[in-house]
């Protein structure tokens, strides 16, 4: 009998999407939500975003759909830009829960992760870095330290995109 893992993953939400999205394609997070389980064995997933008023509907989504989210304030930027680096956060709250998992599942492209990678290949307690996109991540994270515990969802558009749903014949969903 197979013991059921106990694995948490932690997922850069702003460096997933705008990943995905430069591919051509949205992420479907309920269905990402279900992979992360079936495939890792995700009973915990945080995922770090960034709070923006007028967006409650995103958030309330989100958590319906199994993840606890972290939230931290933004900036506006004078350009218009908004900024909300959780980078800080997902490395706190992986430390925070490290006696609570069995593997670390951490999700994103981005560099500043390296050091938390390492750190947690060292310990025996990284499953995989999930790479957004193979083409374009950080440098730092294809260091031959982490290239064994490195996996891409660029193979799991047909099984992760966000397909609109048709309207029925009567016009209702």
């Amino acid at each position: 009998m197979k013991l059921k893992e106990n694995n948490y993953a932690f997922i850069d939400s702003q460096n997933v999407n705008l990943a995905i999205r430069d591919q051509g394609w949205r992420l479907d997070w309920q269905r990402f939500r279900i992979h992360l389980l079936e495939k890792y064995g995700v009973t915990k997933a945080f995922l770090f975003i960034g709070y923006v008023e007028g967006n409650s509907e995103l958030y309330t989504a989100l958590q319906k759909a199994g993840f606890l989210c972290v939230f931290k304030p933004t900036l506006t930027y004078k350009d218009g830009t908004t900024k909300g680096n959780c980078d800080a956060e997902l490395v706190l709250q992986a430390m925070i829960e490290y006696s609570n998992y069995d593997k670390a599942i951490i999700v994103t492209g981005d560099g500043d992760f390296y050091c938390l990678a390492k750190y947690l290949i060292e310990q025996a307690k990284l499953k995989v870095v999930l790479v957004p996109n193979r083409f374009k991540f950080s440098a730092l994270l294809n260091f031959r330290v982490c290239r064994p515990h490195l996996r891409f969802m660029n193979d799991l558009k047909d099984r992760l995109s966000y397909k609109k749903k048709r309207p029925h014949k009567d016009g209702t969903l």
